[in-house]
């Protein structure tokens, strides 16, 4: 009974309650159907509105003429054709990145690095004549180069490159490989660089070491300029003219501090240099790329090393790349590229008083020689590539010997800020190639290289 007496509170509670429970819920459908009654009618209006304005357009656009926009003359190849001011004003000059904010340097920097190791016989070791004379069978910094470049304002960018080597087993050294100003916004579409430069002279010197396309120099390049390559003090200039395709002419005048090739330091009698250039598009994926080189200028070297007095020597070349990268690619698939090179230099033959009038005469002849390589290369995947190179190259030292070398390698590009490289490499010189000491030794030699490259930072853009 007290329990029944406790529950009829609740009872009474729930009874009251269901009425204005209804209530509430017939208020709520009512403003439901009031909002979608809203909603539907602003869907009309706004339906209307855009019918109207589409209307409007319409009637505009077919009352209003159509407006005609004033061209300029056009030659028969199609171009507007410039007049003489429009050839004499500057270009119009690279703007600086507007995102650069306080405190972010205005040039980039980068470190790139290039180990080579090298595994060759007992006897070319004592006699150093491997392909990295006085380093055979060693592991060793072939190039740390510190990199600084960057634009200086819109009319002028600059590169200083500073490169610590191993020239020989014991010895290393620090040097200022490249130092060198770019004005890209001359009138004329002429761009200078001047500085220290490695000259565009054909297909690979201007390349650094660690983007080669192989580990070593082409021999030939070797023998006519050295293992560093052509590196002058002076200028450049060049012009790419406005054809159907793309045709680059550059002029050079230098000191001419190469040694080997040339010798004589003075701009009083500078070195001379020029290239002329054209990329063609075969169509689709096929690029190919055609330059003739030429260097002339004194020499205080002879053909067969004795110093003479100021003679010149002219040094020309011919190079071809051809390119193969199918649609998508970001590397080309089959690449095919070869230089030749040959060079013109006087020679004494004798010295003497042959008519005894107590004055000595020099009889002086002409010595040429020539040398030339090639080489294929396949990348068919992203990270892995393989080639061939094949060398051939007279004596540069006025005996009539030539040598060979032909030299097949892989490639593993983990990305293009690290590559490692494995080649082998026979080489076969006559007897009569070279000095004393190659002559004492074997004729025919093997090699194997290996090569670690990587970039940390910017880099350099890399030549085509």
């Amino acid at each position: 009974m007290r329990k029944l007496l406790t529950l009829i509170p609740f009872v009474v509670i729930v009874v009251l309650a269901l009425p204005v429970a209804g209530q509430e819920i017939d208020t709520l459908r009512r403003e439901l159907d009031q909002m979608r009654q809203q909603f539907q009618r602003a869907q009309q209006d706004y339906q209307q509105a855009l019918e109207v304005m589409t209307e409007r357009l319409r009637r505009l656009e077919e009352s209003t003429p159509p407006a005609t926009v004033a061209r300029p003359p056009r030659d028969a190849a199609g171009t507007s054709e410039p007049t003489l001011m429009d050839l004499a004003r500057p270009r119009e000059p690279f703007a600086l990145a507007t995102t650069r904010g306080a405190g972010v340097l205005l040039f980039d920097i980068g470190v790139a690095g290039d180990f080579v190791g090298n595994l060759v016989q007992d006897r070319v070791d004592r006699a150093n004549v491997g392909t990295f004379a006085r380093r055979e069978n060693r592991f060793f910094a072939r190039e740390l180069e510190l990199n600084l470049f960057g634009q200086i304002d819109p009319y002028a960018r600059a590169e200083v490159r500073v490169v610590s080597s191993e020239l020989s087993s014991d010895f290393d050294i620090a040097q200022l490989a490249e130092a060198h100003l770019t004005l890209p916004t001359l009138p004329l579409g002429v761009q200078v660089k001047l500085g220290k430069v490695r000259n565009r002279f054909g297909l690979l010197n201007e390349r650094h070491d660690h983007d080669l396309p192989q580990i070593d120099r082409p021999d030939v390049l070797v023998a006519f300029f050295g293992e560093n390559g052509l590196v002058e003090k002076g200028l450049e200039a060049s012009i790419t003219a406005d054809l159907p395709f793309r045709l680059e002419a550059l002029v050079g005048v230098f000191n001419g501090d190469n040694d080997l090739a040339f010798g004589r330091q003075s701009l009083r009698d500078p070195l001379l240099t020029a290239r002329l250039r054209t990329l063609l598009e075969l169509g689709g994926p096929s690029v190919i790329q055609l330059g003739v080189s030429g260097a002339n200028g004194p020499t205080s070297r002879g053909f067969d090393g004795v110093r003479l007095d100021s003679r010149r020597n002219t040094i020309v070349g011919a190079d071809l790349k051809y390119t193969y990268t199918p649609e998508n690619w970001r590397h080309p698939l089959l690449t095919l590229a070869g230089e030749t090179v040959w060079g013109l230099a006087r020679r004494p033959l004798a010295f003497g008083d042959p008519d005894g009038d107590g004055i000595f005469t020099e009889e002086q002849s002409t010595g040429r020689r020539h040398g030339w390589y090639a080489f294929v290369e396949l990348q068919p995947w992203q990270k892995w590539l393989g080639g061939v190179r094949y060398d051939w190259t007279q004596a540069t030292d006025g005996r009539s010997g030539a040598e060979w070398a032909i030299e097949p390698y892989v490639g593993f590009i983990l990305s293009e800020f690290l590559r490692f490289r494995l080649a082998y490499k026979h080489t076969d010189r006559s007897r009569r190639f070279g000095s004393a000491e190659i002559i004492r030794s074997e004729t025919s030699f093997d090699e194997v290289l290996f090569q670690a490259s990587f970039v940390l930072g910017a880099h350099p853009r890399r030549p085509y």
